[in-house]
């Protein structure tokens, strides 16, 4: 057949509802849900025909499909395979070019028992329908246990984390998962990485959620290790998705079950850096299911720092200009709650409805040991040192919630499917602190009995997000398929500041108009896209797509600071993506594949860079956000090899990246000597690197798997006439072993480069664990023992900065050594029914934030 490319895409997004009413040609069958054809596996010696032969596989207990399992076409008599080929990811599979006559399927997969079924080929299409795969399960007590994924799964598109498979998650949160995940680092603040960029969108089951709002760090400590089920890894997202940036998409999957009757678990964690309880509960029967949690968690972190900063004096020599020490304490905590319902009125047809809530607290006390030499080129003697102590209490407060809602149509023709979705986002959070100073001037850091300045601060944030979307798939044959939609989201963001000062410190605090404004945001993005994916031979199969974006911004003061301190802009944005895949089908190699992907995407900085209220906790090192910010453009390019051999796998990447308009982090020294920290649109940046993943099992009770990733960065600011590069390095490790009686060992240990900036660097870090298991009452609950890095007390995330104004030093110490123990319980009477696909909204258009930095 011939293939309408762009006219075919453009149809298709005008006629959605057209094609919505219309079937597939005669004598089509659709096999799966991407048009992506699985590798086949054909002898020499294997007898001709015009026979074909489909058909499912499934888990016999779940229902869902087995996907990646293996196919062995067997003859009548005898073991040697006469052909053979991989399931899709939708657990179908299909045999060509067969010779009429009876055979026997064999079907097998790791963590399942082999099946082996006789069929008759004719001629024509034969198709056997689903065959189901008994996993090697164990009916524990009322719980059902079922087959053991790996760890770490590699996919077409994707690499997938079984977070709920490494037991030395147990207790943890969020960040402690994805310092496990392939490709993505955290670093001891919390900040997310993702191939060495912290452009990253990160979704909560396929959905964005104000939890992520204001900082990615903050939310990852309110999600707890024992809700998440896995993490999955998109590199290269394709048009469906929205223009997610340089980075791609960090999805975290809370775990739902779907089985039939009341079930759930309960667990508790107590440990030296933080606790949690959390406790879930699952209704299901016949056509309505219900899935609720709720946790709640405390923490507690020390804080130590010091500082050093060198200006050039009077002679153009490096002299010591500031010099600070900080000690302090961090308390915080908070509770997180969902709840989903999904109902089937009638065949094809499903609609789910879910809810989902956070609250988040921290607040910290911190001593601040400030002795002040101002910069003097001139050398005027007249120009005194500032020596003073200040001491500061720090509030921040959080809480959000999601709406969101569905409806979803699927047709008996496989793969064809329509849906509506629709969510609501809001976000609150307040940012308070107050702090005293002390002259100290030739006190060294005695305390002085008056206080010769007092300043107080309150910024109250807002972010409401409403989205409308409609997709639709329709396939035209088992091997070309269309997906297209439309989307609409509109934020409303606000971030309302106030400062106020006393500057004798015994009068009262006045309200700062120069320091206090309200800053009004609003941002609609209107898309539409359309992907369409055939095959140019049994082998290699493409996926072209095209996504248009249309943006409005409007932004303004209620006291207007400056001519152009509003902002206004539109844009439209062209981005399209390209992928081809390649399976050789060697029999003796079965699920090998390579991918070779292209794709443009935008990122439009979010809340956390645009915020102009100023954090001047330090008054000598301020940061704040910039309205001004226009998005940044990236395009990037993947080739991707992954090869099974029998229980290991290999997969090795090689990409490269480039950003026009990239937003970095921009400090400079003002002419009071105050260093700022802000951002601009400065840089080019370029990244080219190359990944390596394996995974082994050189026993069946020991896993193994690693990730290296090594890459060359350049980051440029022509404007700045600044510039630096250099290579960067990460790498991990995690393995496991099952003793006998239920007990297992689990081990993780990162190593990560130093992080190049476009001033400067930032240290290296490490990172490790290990955690014991032991199953108890008949294996319905396990207790964990955790330790997280043991051998030291705190970790060094030195900064160094290098500008034509100053050199700077600072040393942040981190606490992470950590002890924890966890007991989780598991209840329910449980069994089975076939499940149906779910939608959900992805929002991930906008930049994250790295970590809060006072920015909300």
């Amino acid at each position: 057949m011939k293939h309408p490319y762009l006219p075919l895409l453009l149809t298709g997004l005008l006629a959605a509802p057209a094609l919505a009413q219309t079937t597939p040609p005669a004598g089509a069958r659709p096999s799966g849900t991407t048009s992506q054809a699985p590798a086949r596996a054909v002898l020499p010696a294997t007898p001709k025909g015009t026979g074909r032969l489909t058909g499912l596989i499934l888990d016999a207990t779940t229902k869902k499909p087995v996907e990646y399992a293996t196919v062995a076409l067997l003859p009548a008599t005898g073991n040697t395979p006469i052909d053979g080929t991989v399931c899709d990811d939708r657990g179908r599979f299909t045999l060509r070019d067969l010779a009429a006559g009876s055979y026997r399927v064999q079907v097998s997969f790791l963590g399942y028992t082999s099946r082996t079924e006789t069929v008759t080929v004719t001629d024509g299409a034969t198709d056997i329908g689903s065959l189901t795969l008994a996993s090697s399960a164990q009916k524990l007590g009322e719980v059902t246990v079922t087959g053991e994924r790996d760890v770490v799964e590699t996919k077409p598109d994707r690499i997938v984390y079984n977070a709920d498979k490494d037991l030395t998650n147990s207790g943890g949160t969020a960040a402690d998962v994805l310092r496990k995940v392939p490709l993505v680092n955290v670093d001891p603040d919390g900040n997310v990485e993702l191939r060495g960029t912290s452009n990253v969108r990160v979704l909560i089951n396929n959905k964005p959620s104000g939890i992520v709002a204001s900082s990615v760090a903050d939310a990852m400590k309110q999600i707890p290790a024992d809700q998440i089920k896995s993490v999955e890894v998109i590199t290269t997202p394709s048009a469906k998705y929205d223009a997610e940036g340089t980075g791609g998409i960090i999805n975290i999957i809370l775990k739902k079950n779907n089985l039939e009757g009341l079930n759930g678990s309960v667990g508790l964690a107590g440990g030296t850096r933080s606790s949690n309880g959390n406790t879930t509960v699952n209704y299901r029967k016949g056509k309505v299911g219900l899935s609720s949690s709720v946790s709640g968690f405390i923490f507690y972190s020390p804080n130590r720092s010091d500082l050093r900063r060198y200006q050039p004096d009077a002679n153009g020599n490096e002299a010591l200009t500031l010099t600070q020490n900080g000690s302090g304490n961090t308390i915080g905590g908070g509770g997180f709650g969902r709840m989903s319902l999904d109902y089937d009125p009638a065949k094809y047809h499903n609609l789910t409805l879910s809810l989902q809530g956070n609250l988040f607290r921290n607040s910290g006390d911190n001593t601040l040991y400030n002795f002040n030499a101002p910069f003097n080129p001139t050398g005027n003697p007249l120009i005194r040192n500032s020596e003073f102590t200040r001491y500061s209490d720090r509030m921040f407060n959080t809480q959000s919630y999601d709406v969101s809602g569905s409806y979803t149509r699927t047709f008996e023709e496989k793969r064809r499917e329509w849906s509506v979705l629709a969510q609501h986002t809001r976000n609150r959070n307040n940012q308070d602190y107050s702090l005293d100073q002390y002259n100290n001037e030739g006190r060294g850091m005695e305390r002085n009995t008056g206080i010769d300045y007092r300043e107080e601060s309150l910024n109250l944030a807002k972010n409401l997000e409403t989205t409308v979307q409609t997709d639709y798939t329709h396939p035209f044959s088992e091997t070309a398929t269309l997906e297209t939609g439309a989307k609409a989201i509109l934020r409303r963001v606000s971030s309302d500041y106030d400062v106020s000062e006393d500057r004798l410190g015994n009068g009262p605090l006045i309200r700062s108009d120069v320091r206090s404004n309200l800053f009004d945001y609003n941002q609609d993005v209107l898309a539409a896209y359309g992907t369409y994916g055939f095959n140019l031979s049994k082998k290699l199969s493409t996926r072209l797509g095209t996504r248009l974006e249309h943006t409005r911004i409007d932004g303004s003061f209620a006291q207007e600071q400056s001519e152009n301190s509003g902002v206004n802009q539109k844009y439209t944005n062209v981005l399209p993506n390209v992928s081809l895949s390649f399976q050789p089908g060697n029999p003796k190699k079965p699920g090998q594949s390579i991918r070779l992907a292209y794709s443009r995407r935008i990122q439009r900085p979010q809340i956390f860079y645009l915020n102009p209220f100023v954090n001047a906790t330090d008054t000598l090192n301020i940061s704040y956000g910039e309205p001004q910010l226009r998005p940044e453009l990236t395009d990037s390019y993947e080739l991707n090899f992954t090869t099974f051999i029998k229980s290991s796998v290999l997969n090795i990447s090689t990409y490269a990246r480039r950003t026009g308009n990239a937003i970095e982090t921009y400090r400079f020294i003002d002419e009071n000597g105050v260093n700022n920290q802000t951002f601009r649109n400065i840089g080019r940046n370029a990244t080219y690197g190359i990944s390596l993943f394996g995974s082994v099992k050189p026993v069946p009770k020991w896993d193994v798997s690693g990730n290296v990733n090594v890459y060359y960065v350049s980051l440029k600011s022509p404007s700045l006439d600044l510039s630096n590069d250099g290579v960067m390095y990460n790498l991990n490790l995690n393995s496991g072993y099952k003793f006998e009686k239920g007990l297992s060992v689990q081990f993780f240990g990162g190593l990560n480069s130093p992080r190049i900036q476009l001033q400067g660097k930032q240290a290296a870090w490490t990172f490790y664990s290990i955690g014991l298991r032991k199953n108890l009452l008949k294996d319905k609950a396990d207790l964990t023992l955790n330790a997280d890095n043991f051998l030291s007390a705190t970790r060094n995330l030195r900064t160094t900065l290098d500008t034509d104004q100053f050199r700077q030093i600072n040393n942040n110490y981190i606490y992470l050594r950590g002890v924890r123990l966890a007991f989780n319980y598991r209840f329910g009477k449980a069994s089975t029914q076939p499940q149906k696909r779910r939608r959900g909204i992805q929002n991930d258009d906008t930049k994250q934030g790295e970590s809060s930095q006072g920015q909300q």
